[in-house]
């Protein structure tokens, strides 16, 4: 009976254990990430950047939301938003009220598909098959038929009230204190909403520094930036990888990014230049799947300093 039982009772009893902790303790353990990122011109004050992404917010995450409304102690520079607020159809609310005081400091956002359209509930198996295959959201896979309208038109109405700059294909600016900050934004990649032809041309002339900002990081996305001469692309959607091996990383990134590049600060190459990536693995999951496992939910702080 032992022989024959105890190796797969022990098996059970250990996924069992992680599982708990998995959805029990680290979902809810929220981090803040800090990285130096050297991209601003010789003899500029260092920036302060806060980079929030991937909150998935459904109503009841109390701590969640308190943990989104005490980083405004960290008092940023200012704020870039990365898109998947929701998902819920009714979490709206939650999530102006969790990112309100954020929302007191110059900030800029881009959308993610979550934002308009709520989660459908799919095997997690089908990540590491659709990686296999090299299909990845609607790049690779049907239109998505049936699917829920997310009220993200009430977010980016309140987004853009408090005076956050929306950068869905779209250009803008932020004025820090004498100092003017160039962002140049992309619709969701993942789903096909990306137009670089909008935005193409690179950095802006006569401002201080130049920022790329998208949700998922494609490869073509980030080829676009990068060999346009962006110094920093700022990234959410992968989730780290959400579930991870220990001592080995994460399986999978929803997108066609490597998983070497899952989270944090990297570099990419295209046509002879090079820019910083920084993706952040978010603070939430869809609602389907709330777990986390060696990847704990996060923001970030980047301190932008001078170049060398």
């Amino acid at each position: 009976m032992r022989a024959r039982y105890g190796v797969p009772l022990t098996l059970t009893a250990v996924g069992a254990a992680g599982l708990a902790y998995a959805a029990g303790f680290e979902v809810r353990s929220f981090r803040l990430r800090r990285a130096t990122v050297p991209v601003l011109p010789r003899g500029m004050r260092p920036l302060r950047v806060l980079q929030v992404s991937d909150i998935h917010m459904v109503s009841g995450q109390r701590k969640k939301q308190r943990w989104l409304q005490s980083l405004a102690g960290l008092r940023p520079d200012f704020v870039i938003n990365t898109g998947d607020n929701l998902s819920d159809t009714e979490g709206v609310p939650e999530t102006l009220d969790a990112l309100g005081p954020l929302m007191e400091f110059p900030g800029a956002y881009v959308f993610g598909s979550n934002d308009y359209y709520g989660p459908k509930l799919r095997n997690p198996a089908r990540y590491l098959i659709e990686r296999v295959q090299g299909r990845h959201g609607l790049n690779g896979n049907a239109p998505a038929v049936g699917v829920v309208h997310n009220p993200w038109e009430e977010l980016r109405d309140a987004f853009d009230a408090a005076g956050w700059v929306g950068l869905s294909n779209s250009r803008g600016r932020l004025k820090l204190e004498g100092i003017e900050i160039a962002l140049t934004g992309l619709d969701d990649p993942h789903i096909k909403r990306d137009r670089y032809a909008e935005v193409a041309g690179g950095p802006e002339s006569g401002a201080d520094l130049s920022l790329a900002v998208v949700h998922a990081p494609y490869l073509r996305s980030l080829d676009a930036f990068t060999a346009d001469g962006y110094p920093l692309i700022l990234a959410g959607h992968t989730h780290g990888g959400q579930l991870c091996i220990p001592f080995y990383g994460a399986l999978v990134t929803n997108c066609d990014i490597d998983t070497d590049r899952v989270k944090g600060l990297s570099t990419h190459t295209a046509a002879g230049h090079t820019s910083y990536l920084h993706v952040s693995a978010g603070c939430g999951t869809n609602r389907y799947t709330p777990v986390r496992f060696a990847c704990p939910p996060e923001a970030t702080l980047l301190t932008l300093t001078a170049r060398d």
